[in-house]
């Protein structure tokens, strides 16, 4: 099918995505070279030569100022905010310590004062070198300047063995009630209180916690990091010799020494409940309780969380650690549901969480299986492989965001896709005028649609990928009134 470019008030969209993106200039250049006539395969030298430019660039801005900070029972990260040597860095890395170690970059060692942590539970901590000064410091981003999708970098010591360790990846997710920052960038233990930066090399948000599996410490792609609307009032707090002078954290920022529970697909419903003995996001001291279950390739679950006493909120992820989707109310109410067909064979995480803090309830959970999407009949009648790498139902109403051109409601999807990789994109509702947007990691459109056909208001994209990485669905409708039920399909 020809590929679609409106350009009507719906591309407005994407200029005001652009602008807001923290990638800055770089990235208003990236989104003017998709409108060059040139071959194909120069865009894509080009786009990965910006790639490695920003990275590069990144670390050399960034990384001086970040710190090792070794105590008697561990290590973290710290980022160093002033130049006579104001550290911020998570409260659980200094906990019970009034002094520490702090390592620089350059290898020279200072010891550092812990001076104040962060109120009501906030994984905060300020420390403060001994007689500082001309340090390399980091720039704290604008306020309100973070957006879902824009790249996203790391530096720490993760596991307390490899300082200047730097990772890259996205914002998957913000929750602004809860202060929160989602990223896939590879966050480990050691990291904990390092910097999360956008693509100018400042500070967005203070890497805090990990979702990981039983016993295993490492990381599986859903990173957490303390948004700056939370971290600026406490560095006023601190500055100013406010700030509480104990920890007010009951435990570690995330407790999972529960092993995940079996789950089994087509199995009876599971009855569980979120209470202070589970597992605890530190974040926003939401708690969550871990499932596993063995899937195959080409598999479609149907995974489903309802609860009368608590917000739901659901997460799978795959063999890889990959985040396959997240849900918080597309199973009506404040119930959670995800529909994807797997992709590949291995062991799969079920995540049950609330998306209000500090929730305590009763919930179900239960998974079925579809069968296998491998084999689907064409439209000239001949069969062929047409594996789903994603197949979402969801509804757009209260709850949903709304895009600031024109006010219609939206909900956002991400995928990992290779290069070039063909996809078939398709958005169907029977409640609503649906508009599809795709987007690359760098919030560029790569292509829209409005209308399948003339007959129908579904909307459908073929796309082949240019490059490896994580992409962005944007799901809307064309109008500020439509609202409804959908069904996001990719092939």
């Amino acid at each position: 099918m020809e590929q679609t470019f409106l350009h009507g008030s719906k591309s407005i969209i994407f200029a005001v995505i652009a602008a807001l993106s923290a990638n800055g200039m770089n990235a208003a250049l990236a989104f003017d070279l998709l409108n060059v006539t040139r071959p194909f395969q120069s865009q894509q030298a080009i786009a990965q030569n910006l790639d490695e430019q920003t990275n590069i660039r990144v670390y050399e801005i960034a990384s001086p100022a970040v710190v090792s900070i070794d105590t008697a029972d561990g290590n973290g990260s710290g980022s160093i905010i002033t130049s006579d040597g104001l550290i911020l860095t998570n409260a659980h890395v200094v906990a019970g310590h009034r002094t520490v170690t702090v390592v620089l970059a350059d290898k020279r060692r200072f010891q550092a004062d812990v001076i104040g942590f962060g109120d009501r539970g906030l994984d905060l901590a300020a420390l403060q070198i001994r007689n500082g000064r001309n340090l390399p410091t980091l720039r704290l981003a604008p306020s309100g300047a973070v957006r879902v999708g824009q790249r996203a970098f790391a530096i720490g010591n993760p596991f307390g063995r490899f300082q200047g360790t730097f990772t890259t990846g996205i914002v998957s997710r913000i929750d602004s009630e809860k202060g929160v920052i989602q990223t896939d960038a590879a966050i480990n233990p050691g990291n904990s209180g390092g910097p999360l930066l956008n693509s100018q090399g400042e500070l967005i948000g203070v890497n805090t916690a990990i979702f990981t599996q039983g016993g295993n410490p490492g990381n599986i792609g859903i990173g957490f990091a303390i948004a700056l609307d939370r971290v600026q009032p406490f560095l006023t707090a601190a500055r100013q010799g406010r700030a509480a002078s104990t920890s007010q954290l009951r435990q570690s920022p995330l407790n999972t020494e529960q092993p995940p529970q079996p789950l089994a697909l087509n199995g009876a419903i599971v009855r569980g409940a979120l209470t202070r003995e589970d597992n605890v996001l530190r974040t926003d001291n939401s708690f969550f309780d871990i499932y596993s279950f063995e899937g195959r390739r080409g598999h479609r679950v149907d995974l489903q969380m309802n609860s009368q006493e608590v917000d739901s909120y659901l997460i799978l992820v795959d063999p890889n650690g990959e985040q396959i989707a997240q849900d918080d109310d597309s199973g009506g109410g404040n119930n959670a549901r995800i529909v994807a067909t797997l992709p590949r064979d291995g062991t799969y995480l079920a995540i049950a969480n609330t998306y209000e803090s500090g929730q305590s309830g009763r919930y179900t959970l239960q998974a079925r299986l579809g069968g296998t999407e491998s084999r689907r009949r064409s439209s000239q009648g001949n069969t062929r492989d047409r594996d789903f790498l994603l197949r979402q139902t969801g509804i757009l109403g209260s709850g949903a965001p709304r895009l600031r051109s024109d006010g219609s409601l939206y909900r956002e999807y991400i995928f990992q896709g290779r290069a070039g990789q063909s996809v078939t994109i398709t958005l169907e509702s029977p409640d609503f005028d649906t508009y599809l947007i795709l987007l690359d990691s760098y919030s560029r459109k790569l292509a829209e649609n409005d209308d399948l056909s003339s007959t129908n208001n579904n909307s459908q994209l073929q796309f082949t990928l240019p490059q490896t990485g994580v992409y962005r669905i944007i799901v809307n409708a064309y109008d500020r009134g439509g609202r409804g039920r959908y069904l996001l399909t990719i092939r």
